[in-house]
């Protein structure tokens, strides 16, 4: 089966993700969120194939959400709106494998969760 990796490719641990399917193997295609970033939709059915909601998925450590967002409180609707305009916020990789997901770290994470 295909796995789809929401991938950022400034990121390390996307980076080490890609690296780690190739070299075993692993089909998959790389959905890039910075350069196509998701939609409201998408978003929402990434969430459901999570099944978490949206703010498993907020990179708090981020720059831009420490200097904007945190100290604000916006409802999950609010946050899908603000991740799809600010593709940066959100966790990467996300590994998607036909109606679920998971986020992709730790690695042993993604092995287990590829080869399941």
């Amino acid at each position: 089966m295909l796995v789809k990796v929401l991938h950022n490719g400034s990121c390390s641990k996307s980076n080490a993700v890609l690296e780690y399917l190739d070299e075993n193997g692993v089909s998959f295609e790389i959905i890039n969120i910075i350069e196509d970033p998701l939609s409201v939709l998408e978003i929402k059915t990434v969430l459901k194939k999570l099944n978490q909601s949206v703010f498993h998925i907020i990179r708090k450590t981020d720059k831009l959400y420490i200097e904007n967002y945190a100290d604000k409180n916006y409802s999950e609707e609010e946050w899908i709106k603000i991740l799809s305009e600010n593709p940066s916020l959100i966790q990467r990789p996300i590994i998607v494998k036909g109606s679920v997901a998971m986020l992709g770290r730790p690695i042993e994470n993604v092995k287990f969760f590829v080869e399941k």
